[in-house]
Parts: C-alpha cells; sequence; structure tokens
C-alpha cells in the first residue's frame, strides 16, 4: 500500500483464528492424530499415559458401566479429565467456561479467566464447608480442549491448582491423553462412547 492510499479495506479483513488442532499440536490428541495406543491404558473415550507414584480412581455411569471420568492424583496434586461430544463445526469451550463461571459465581465464589499452557483457562475458588461450619474457599482450575467433535475438560484441584510447578507433570498427563470419541450421532456435552 502505497502513501495515498485508503487502508479502509485492509482494516476490514477478518484474520482467522488458527485451526483448532494447531492450539493442540502438542496433544491432547484425536484418535486419528496417533499411529499407536501402545503405551497407554485404555479407559473407554479416554486413553492415558501412567506417571510413576500416579494413582488413578475412575468415575463410572451406573446403568452403563461406562468410564465416564477418571481422576489422576498425584501427591497433593489431582486432574480429573472427562470427555464430551462437541459439534464438528465448532468448539464449546468458551461457552462452558462462561457456564461454569456464572455458576461459581452465584456460590459466592471467584472465577478468572486467564491464559494458560492449553490456552484460555478458569482459574476459580470453590466453596464449600468446612468442618467447623464455615465458609472455606478451595482453588481449582478448569482447563478445557476443542478437539475435532469432543472437548475434553481437565479440573486441577490440590498444589495443582496454585503452583504452576506441581500443575506440570498433571498437565502433561492431560497432553499425552488421547480421546476416542467413536463415530456414532451424540448430542453436543454428553459423555463420549
Amino acid at each position: 500500500m502505497t502513501d495515498g492510499e485508503d487502508s479502509t479495506e485492509a482494516d476490514n479483513l477478518t484474520v482467522a483464528a488458527p485451526p483448532r488442532h494447531d492450539l493442540r499440536r502438542g496433544g491432547p490428541f484425536d484418535r486419528s492424530e496417533v499411529e499407536s495406543l501402545e503405551g497407554r491404558l485404555d479407559l473407554g473415550a479416554l486413553w492415558l499415559t501412567g506417571v510413576p507414584g500416579m494413582e488413578l480412581r475412575l468415575e463410572v455411569e451406573e446403568e452403563s458401566q461406562n468410564v465416564v471420568g477418571v481422576t489422576a492424583v498425584l501427591g497433593e496434586s489431582a486432574v480429573q479429565l472427562q470427555a464430551f461430544a462437541a459439534p464438528r463445526s465448532e468448539g464449546i469451550w468458551e461457552d462452558i467456561r462462561t457456564e461454569i463461571a456464572a455458576s461459581i459465581t452465584s456460590q459466592g465464589g471467584t472465577a478468572d479467566k486467564t491464559s494458560g499452557p492449553l490456552g484460555m483457562e478458569l482459574r476459580a475458588q470453590m466453596p464449600g464447608q468446612g468442618p467447623d461450619g464455615r465458609t472455606v474457599f478451595s482453588p481449582v482450575r478448569f482447563v478445557g480442549v476443542d478437539g475435532p467433535r469432543w472437548f475434553l475438560r481437565a479440573v486441577l484441584s490440590g498444589t495443582a491448582a496454585i503452583d504452576e510447578s506441581a500443575a506440570t507433570t498433571l498437565l502433561d498427563v492431560v497432553r499425552a491423553t488421547v480421546v476416542v470419541r467413536g463415530d456414532e450421532a451424540m448430542a453436543p456435552a454428553s459423555c463420549c462412547r
């Protein structure tokens, strides 16, 4: 553009957001993005890589006996992982993040949107009742990753919610996770498989 040209046309151009796959280049992965699942633990919709000293707690749907979530515990930290169906055309993390924040603040807690290693996340103080009946606040970190036709929610608690060095190993578990959504039609935000 020369000095005398009108810059209006250039100013009105919209730069496209990077594809969701670019945001997850280092994981978590869709099943179609990995050659082999060897070395990972098959938990249905989630395939995880273990870390020495890690304990797994499974959340199983009573009726179907399917695993709908898993919590990986490492020392004083934990990460809960759940995979959900999502529309093919767009991600759902932005809407879910807004709903989570509204729910937490309506209960008297705080929720702040911030940029994290896996994109936008929510750092919250969740209100709860202490042993003496008083309100206590627990730090929690909500991380969401939009994939192809799926959404992965990771909730970090304990030391990992407030200490980045404690969160690193658990975030590596999140990054190494493979989501196996399946081909069947599902309502958005329903649990995968």
